[in-house]
């Protein structure tokens, strides 16, 4: 397990890349975060390296054990490296992050995310919504969402151009804007609040640009906005249980509803009632996640994993492994799939 904690910039791109072509798992730290969640997730983690700057290294105390890579120092140069090819040592199987989400009660919980999902999901958005090579993607997530994934990664598979953002001009909707149009950006991923930012700012694209929303629910309004703005716009959404996006929809202008559409490639989701039956369409129930995307399960937490995450029958056919996401959801009569909130809201 190896912690990295760099800002914003191109070596961080590098070293996802490199942990993950070792064969190791990552555990993403933002430097912005307070130094005590940062020392608990790296603790909790076990990681055993820490890749970091002189700058980041020296933000928070780190727990007892940990080697520090300092990409700053001589020896982190590739004169100092020994050159000999890698070894492939992983399977599909193995961890490839630990993501810590937020967590309503308590500390934050890790969510072991394997190279089988993580795969899943990049060859899944390289259909659709679809990204190439003649895309340029700005990435403004923070490292320790999940969904940064789609922005430093997915790019890379198609031979896209990455953007990288600074976190001030995340929150700037001004100067957002600003530099969507000096790096003649094709692709923008953002919650609800940062693509209100930007309307805010009286955005209009520079060239053509396709939206995806997604980490919290995208209201009517916001979304005939935005279509008014850009040349498409998707709805995903997904737990980080599940590997960023379980379920994508192009949004069209009313009166089509906002759905948050149909599974994404090799998974499946499932409406149940409290018994565990599948409910028809119109009829709202929990929705439960199956398929290539699930993860492992939460980090050194064997009992929350269990509750969580059961095999069992979904309506014909085998039993499967589920997440059970706590969301309440419906299916309509095209097949489209309504989030309808929380069931612990309601």
């Amino acid at each position: 397990m190896v912690g990295i904690c760099i800002e914003r910039e191109p070596r961080l791109v590098v070293a996802l890349l490199a942990v993950l072509a070792a064969g190791g798992a990552y555990v993403p730290l933002d430097p912005a975060f307070p130094a005590e969640r940062l020392g608990y997730m790296l603790e909790d983690s076990g990681a055993v390296v820490l890749l970091a700057t002189r700058q980041t290294a020296g933000d928070f105390e780190l727990p007892e054990g940990v080697a520090v890579l300092d990409l700053d120092a001589e020896q982190a140069t590739p004169a100092g490296l020994v050159d000999q090819p890698l070894e492939p040592g992983v399977t599909a199987q193995d961890a490839a992050y630990v993501i810590y989400t937020s967590g309503s009660t308590g500390r934050p919980k890790g969510v072991a995310v394997p190279h089988r999902a993580l795969a899943n999901f990049l060859r899944s958005m390289q259909r659709e919504p679809g990204l190439s090579a003649a895309d340029v993607v700005a990435a403004i997530t923070t490292v320790s969402f999940d969904i940064a994934a789609l922005e430093l990664l997915l790019p890379l598979t198609v031979g896209a151009r990455i953007e990288l953002l600074s976190r001030e001009t995340a929150g700037d909707g001004y100067e957002l804007a600003d530099a969507l149009a000096r790096c003649e950006a094709t692709v923008l991923q953002a919650t609800p609040a940062t693509w209100r930012l930007l309307l805010e700012a009286q955005w209009q694209p520079a060239r053509p640009l396709r939206a995806f929303c997604g980490g919290e629910g995208l209201p009517r309004d916001l979304a005939d906005a935005l279509l008014a703005r850009v040349r498409e716009l998707w709805n995903l959404y997904g737990p980080t249980e599940t590997t960023v996006w379980s379920t994508i929809a192009r949004v069209l202008p009313a009166p089509a509803a906002v759905t948050i559409g149909r599974p994404i490639a090799n998974t499946r989701v499932y409406v149940l009632s409290a018994e565990g039956e599948l409910q028809p369409p119109g009829v709202p129930g929990e929705l439960w996640i199956g398929g290539d995307g699930l993860a492992l399960g939460y980090h050194r937490r064997p009992e929350l994993t269990a509750e969580r995450f059961r095999t069992g029958l979904a309506g014909p056919g085998a039993a499967e492994r589920l997440y059970r996401t706590g969301d309440l959801a419906r299916w309509d009569d095209a097949g489209q799939l309504h989030h309808l909130g929380r069931l612990d809201h309601r």
